[in-house]
């Protein structure tokens, strides 16, 4: 299966369409959250991104919930939000979590969960499936400018628990386009230029 990973691309029109052109070849499209910015722009970036007609997984990211993208990509066919939830495509399991985890400093407008909401999220999460997660697992790709790990101890423990095939995430640019093992698991923080990968 050829996949194409995304995250962060934040209301940028350039780069939903570099994402439309890359799609074309591949079987599934996976979109990481942070498709709006504060809470805004996410129509116009969703209508950009409708073009794609792979089936596509989205997950909010904590510039958007899971409302505003579900609303934003009504009658878009090809595309399902996943949020504590999962879907089956081409016979493979993909689950997925979104929003900011552990709860980020930016106040009202972030889309966050607390590190136990997450846990409650993950917990149906499948044995070897795709997982897609907004922030990255405690300790992989999740490293900011100032060196410090921002990433979640819960999807941490899911991904040693569930020892997903992959687990797709963003939220941390400074690690956008980088990936990590944990355990069997590759873990790809995927930013906004589109990653192409197999399984």
């Amino acid at each position: 299966m050829k996949l194409l990973l995304f995250s962060d691309i934040h209301c940028s029109i350039d780069h939903c369409r570099e994402l439309v052109r890359k799609s074309s070849s591949v079987d599934v499209v996976i979109g990481a959250g942070d498709l709006g910015l504060v809470r805004k722009g996410l129509w116009e970036t969703i209508e950009a991104l409708r073009e794609i007609q792979k089936p596509t997984i989205l997950v909010p990211g904590n510039s958007e919930s899971r409302e505003e993208l579900e609303n934003a990509c009504q009658g878009w066919e090809s595309a399902k939000v996943l949020h504590g939830s999962g879907v089956e495509l081409l016979g493979v399991p993909f689950y997925g979590v979104g929003g900011g985890i552990p709860v980020t400093p930016f106040g009202d407008w972030s889309y966050d969960f607390t590190e136990q909401e997450a846990t409650k999220l993950l917990s149906e999460c499948p044995q070897k499936c795709i997982l897609v997660t907004h922030s990255p697992p405690k300790g992989a790709v999740d490293i900011s400018s100032s060196g410090q790990s921002f990433g979640s101890q819960a999807i941490r423990e899911t991904i040693l628990e569930k020892n997903p095939l992959l687990c797709v995430c963003g939220h941390i640019h400074e690690s956008a386009g980088s990936h990590a093992k944990i355990g069997s698991t590759t873990v790809v923080n995927a930013g906004p230029n589109g990653i192409f990968w197999e399984i």
